[in-house]
């Protein structure tokens, strides 16, 4: 396990502009020594549309943050699809979703998720929840892609 940061960009797919906006401006705020990058999909099918742009050699995220409830291609959906393809099983999928639904939950773990998050409302909560994301996820746990 190494603790120097992933190279790759967060892809952040959600549909709801409000909830978009809060997690922007939460990993906007956390201080770090170089700028995050952050890319967004905001639906499923955008999501999707990845990768192919990720078989030709654009940069595979660190981390995926994946709504549950999206349009077009839902969020179980895209996991699916992600842990099924050959290159890309391994990149790390949370599912930041507003569902405590165990049946929710239990499904986006036969499926794969690597972790289930529950959205906070609150941007003081969201923050704390974008650097602990950050921290594991982009620094902590590499995985083997």
């Amino acid at each position: 396990m190494t603790t120097e940061a992933a190279s790759g960009p967060i892809l952040l797919v959600e549909d709801n502009t409000v909830d978009l906006d809060l997690a922007l401006r939460a990993f906007a705020r956390r201080d770090r020594t170089s700028p995050l990058a952050i890319e967004v999909a905001r639906d499923g099918e955008e999501a999707l549309a990845f990768l192919p742009r990720w078989e030709s050699g654009h940069p595979t995220p660190a981390v995926i943050l994946l709504d549950n409830k999206l349009p077009r291609v839902s969020g179980l959906d895209v996991l699916r699809k992600l842990k099924t393809h050959e290159r890309f099983r391994r990149i790390p999928v949370v599912m930041l979703t507003s569902s405590t639904e165990d049946e929710d939950v239990r499904t986006a773990y036969a499926a794969g998720v690597n972790s289930y998050i529950v959205k906070p409302i609150e941007f003081g909560k969201f923050i704390e929840v974008a650097e602990q994301i950050e921290v594991y996820w982009c620094t902590v746990n590499h995985s083997q892609r």
